[in-house]
């Protein structure tokens, strides 16, 4: 099964796939957020404590996944702790969260240029949630789509090229900003070190998990990766911690370029920062370029992981079967890949608004994931105990259970009254639905291979 896939993905390919992944689009727009609501100690302390807290997850997906290296990733390793079931709950809960950030960053795509390049937008087409769709505007999130797409149809290591060059491009306008804010930042700037105490930090602390989604896809893809099974667990953990240090030196560059008073009043402050750093406009546009790479890399990402989840559900007759077709000469989940290229393709037709909904009720999906993966993780050093792990945690008890229970807190962040709730009823509608599909397409399938067996005994 595994043997269609082609192992060309250098662990350079994986590193700049999961950091492109976790990178996104939040730092160009969160971060005045973050300054203003902890202060630049406050956020660093968050992003420091999120990073550990993050860590612990991704351990537990190291390991498996240097033990496991099988398409799938989490499916695969809680198939094998705890059978069907569970890991049809633990596929169907990321697949949910991959295809809320495909769809969202097809949406994210037409606004950030608008914001480099703001023009009137032609041929009206309808209003939802508030928000006027207009053809042209979503017809750039459409060709966005297509092109990506396209990209990931024709090969995996197309994919990859394209997603190390723009993560690069996201890394070098970090750098830059840093640059301009050790150069010419006023350092008075920093004060206040807190912003809200205890408060503010946990403001920034409860939106990091999220920040941080996409070091999961390398299991995903452990099957193309042309690397021993123990680099692909180091991998994982490389790029998190990268992630965590390129997020702190943004935090840096934007607290130390504007003032309280910038800051408050920006609605993009990681631009204005960079413009303010280096005197000019000019280096405003140029981070936010580099933001759009950002959406780019994020949204390339999830099109690799949530192929490779379509086709391990396929071959396992949890999906269709047609998701599981492999392209005979680019060697891909070729139909995987247009599903979500469709999906990716409506979503700008759908307006802003409805696109928030659906990546904040995603994100529940991607948590539950963490949470059942986590005692997989568990349960197989139990029952397995003997399974090689090339990538072997030490303390394996302690790091399970902190994964568990802090996947279980990321989980109460969005109930009702948290920072984080749904918005009632929008987003537990979506997410209400999605598990009624879910459930509903499980049974059908279940009943389905019931009855291949049974024909297949009373053809014997």
């Amino acid at each position: 099964m595994e043997k269609k896939f082609s192992q060309s993905m250098s662990k350079v390919d994986v590193l700049f796939l999961a950091m492109g992944a976790m990178l996104g689009w939040g730092w160009v727009v969160l971060s005045g957020e973050w300054v203003l609501k902890a202060g630049f100690m406050g956020s660093v302390i968050a992003f420091l404590l999120g990073g550990l807290l993050v860590i612990f997850i991704g351990l537990t997906y190291a390991e498996l996944a240097s033990a496991i290296p099988e398409t799938g990733g989490g499916l695969v390793f809680v198939l094998r702790a705890f059978g069907m079931k569970s890991s049809f709950v633990a596929a169907w809960a990321v697949l949910f969260g991959y295809v809320s950030v495909v769809t969202f960053e097809a949406v994210a795509l037409p606004t950030v240029l608008d914001y480099i390049y703001p023009v009137e937008h032609k041929v009206y087409l309808w209003t939802l949630g508030g928000w006027k769709v207009y053809l042209t505007w979503a017809l750039i999130g459409s060709i966005g789509a297509i092109f990506l797409t396209a990209l990931n149809y024709l090969g995996i290591k197309p994919a990859a090229i394209f997603q190390s060059i723009f993560t690069v491009a996201i890394v070098a306008v970090g750098l830059l900003l840093v640059f301009g804010a050790f150069k010419n930042g006023n350092f008075a700037n920093l004060e206040p070190l807190f912003a809200d105490g205890v408060g503010g930090i946990m403001i920034v602390l409860v939106m990091i998990p999220f920040l941080f989604v996409g070091f999961d896809v390398i299991p995903q893809v452990a099957a193309e990766i042309k690397a021993p099974p123990k680099i692909i667990g180091r991998i994982i953990i490389i790029s998190i911690i990268t992630s965590v240090i390129f997020y702190v030196f943004v935090v840096f560059g934007v607290a130390i370029g504007l003032t309280e008073e910038q800051l408050a009043t920006s609605s993009l402050a990681t631009a204005d920062a960079m413009a303010n750093l280096f005197g000019n406009p000019w280096f405003g546009s140029l981070l936010v370029f580099g933001g759009v790479a950002g959406i780019v890399t994020s949204w390339n990402a999830f099109i690799i992981g949530g192929s490779r989840i379509l086709y391990a559900m396929a071959v396992r007759n949890m999906v269709p079967q047609w998701f599981g077709y492999i392209h005979p000469k680019y060697k891909t989940p070729s139909n995987a890949i247009v599903f979500l290229g469709i999906l990716a393709f409506v979503a700008p037709f759908l307006g802003r608004p409805a696109l928030v909904w659906i990546v904040d009720a995603g994100g529940v999906g991607i948590v539950v994931g963490y949470m059942i993966v986590s005692l997989a993780f568990l349960k197989l050093r139990k029952t397995e105990p003997n399974l090689e792990r090339p990538y072997k945690i030490k303390y394996w008890k302690t790091v399970g259970i902190l994964a568990v229970a802090l996947s279980i807190l990321f989980v109460t962040f969005y109930f009702p009254g948290m920072p984080s709730a749904l918005v009632w009823p929008m987003e537990w509608i979506i997410l209400g639905t999605w598990c009624l599909m879910g459930f509903l397409l499980f049974k059908f399938r279940t009943r389905e291979s019931l009855q291949e067996v049974r024909a297949n005994v009373e053809n014997f």
